[in-house]
């Protein structure tokens, strides 16, 4: 009984705040694109964090064009997390520990989103290429800064556009390398 309610803590505190922290993600990544923001997804999404982010833009500004607000509430929200996990595996939380691990799943939790994003993407042009939708539009958006040098490197030929795997591949690579550097303190 006690190692089932050690799992659905987990599993609760994860999906709550994975959720939310991708989501934050998301907004950066769709700024950083300059993705539009009249898309609807793009809508819910700033609806979904405006409430936590307009106050906290008033303490910290962009830099460059880049949110770096939303950057410090991804970090905030992915440190309370481990450290609620790390409570309640029983682990010993080292505060200095948890903050460089903090940045290591935050790094690999962008990874997974590139990696799921161009992954919906060439599933969708084998289903139903060459049509709209605003969540495609979106993927196409925040894929697309890693897609094109990948294209550069890997032409399409004859019809067919082999770049992707190669950025899947790096970014596996990245994906098992992070958690490497970031797992291990200084």
């Amino acid at each position: 009984m006690d190692n089932f309610l050690i799992n659905a803590g987990t599993y609760l505190v994860s999906t709550a705040f994975g959720l939310y922290i991708i989501i934050v993600l998301l907004r950066f990544l769709l700024q950083l694109t300059r993705a539009d923001f009249y898309n609807p997804l793009s809508q819910f999404i700033v609806k979904a964090t405006s409430p936590v982010l307009i106050p906290l833009r008033k303490v910290i500004r962009g830099f460059w064009g880049l949110d770096i607000a939303s950057l410090v509430l991804a970090y905030g929200l992915q440190y309370i997390e481990n450290i609620l996990l790390f409570a309640i595996t029983g682990s010993a939380i080292k505060p200095i520990f948890l903050l460089w691990y903090s940045i290591g799943s935050l790094i690999t939790l962008i990874l997974y989103i590139y990696f799921f994003a161009i992954l919906m993407q060439v599933i969708l042009s084998w289903i139903n290429p060459g049509t709209y939708n605003p969540a495609i539009a979106l993927i196409n958006h925040i894929s697309e800064p890693i897609m094109r040098p990948a294209r550069r490197l890997l032409p399409p030929f004859s019809g067919f556009d082999l770049s992707p795997i190669l950025v899947f591949v790096a970014l596996n690579i990245l994906i098992m390398f992070v958690p490497v550097i970031f797992s291990h303190p200084f």
